[in-house]
């Protein structure tokens, strides 16, 4: 029997920040999504990804310890155990990128996975943290990664996570591979005029390199007050053949629905073997330092 998985990505817009507290957005974003994952629902969606701290502005634009009070524990938080609730609501499994409260004074840009029952599968803690770019003050927020790069098994295929400025990295999106991960889905927060150029190269590139299929989400809109730049939206689902099957607009709020036919994985690694072809034993230098260099 055909695996055809119909999943779904979702691209918003932010409150202005300079009128609203912390938690008054954080309820806005959460209300405004609600309906935007009832429309997935409705369309038929069994998986569904929200993008990078979905219930909240990205707030990196500024360095202010007021959006620690943002952070919740995950899974035991109120956002969380609502989305658990969501999902089997929906009977859909769902990614979660929210900002994670570890301990007092530990951060960390994580995205839960839930599956359809409502049940809470584990987390994806976001490894490649920047601090390079005006307006990108994420070392100021997020501790890196430390859980690996898990994939989870799910009723609708093996889901991985990699979280924005990790596409910028394809060791992780190699992990996810080797881990057995079918599709990955990459919540991002990025700007016009940084990011656009490699924004349909890279993470088809993964696709390519690793076979399984990518969903790239990303906000829309300017937030206010910092106006750091357009996020562009343009979400989209890519093959792992390196195609773009599909593609949401450039300046909406939108849920973008579409079939992942699961079986296309074993289709292109039967004609590029490029995991038998692997040499490990000669990629002397890829995982040290450059003081182990």
């Amino acid at each position: 029997m055909p695996r055809v998985t119909r999943a779904a990505i979702i691209q918003a817009s932010s409150p202005d920040a300079s009128t609203m507290s912390p938690e008054d957005l954080k309820q806005a974003m959460i209300q405004k999504h609600i309906k935007l994952i009832a429309e997935a629902a409705d369309r038929g969606a069994q998986v569904c990804c929200l993008q990078e701290m979905f219930n909240g502005p990205y707030f990196c634009a500024e360095q202010e310890t007021r959006w620690y009070e943002s952070a919740e524990p995950v899974p035991d938080g109120p956002t969380i155990k609502l989305m658990q609730e969501l999902a089997s609501k929906h009977s859909m499994v769902m990614v979660v990128p929210i900002y994670e409260k570890a301990m007092a004074g530990v951060y960390y840009n994580t995205a839960a996975v839930i599956d359809e029952q409502g049940q809470y599968l584990g987390k994806y803690r976001k490894h490649h943290i920047p601090h390079c770019h005006p307006g990108f003050w994420e070392k100021f927020y997020f501790k890196p990664g430390d859980l690996g790069y898990p994939v989870f098994q799910t009723k609708y295929g093996r889901i991985g996570v990699y979280i924005c400025y990790d596409r910028h990295f394809p060791e992780g999106a190699r992990e996810l591979g080797l881990n057995g991960a079918e599709i990955v889905f990459n919540p991002s927060a990025t700007v016009a005029g940084l990011s656009e150029y490699l924004w349909k190269l890279e993470q088809p590139a993964h696709a390519v390199a690793n076979q399984y299929f990518v969903a790239a989400i990303n906000r829309v809109g300017t937030e206010a007050p910092w106006n750091i730049g357009e996020f562009y939206g343009q979400s989209y689902f890519c093959d792992p053949r390196g195609q773009i099957i599909a593609e949401a607009s450039r300046d909406n709020d939108e849920v973008l629905v579409t079939d992942l036919d699961l079986d296309m994985i074993q289709e292109v690694r039967d004609v590029w073997q490029f995991y038998r072809d692997r040499r490990p034993e000669s990629y002397k230098k890829i995982s040290k330092s450059f003081s182990e260099s």
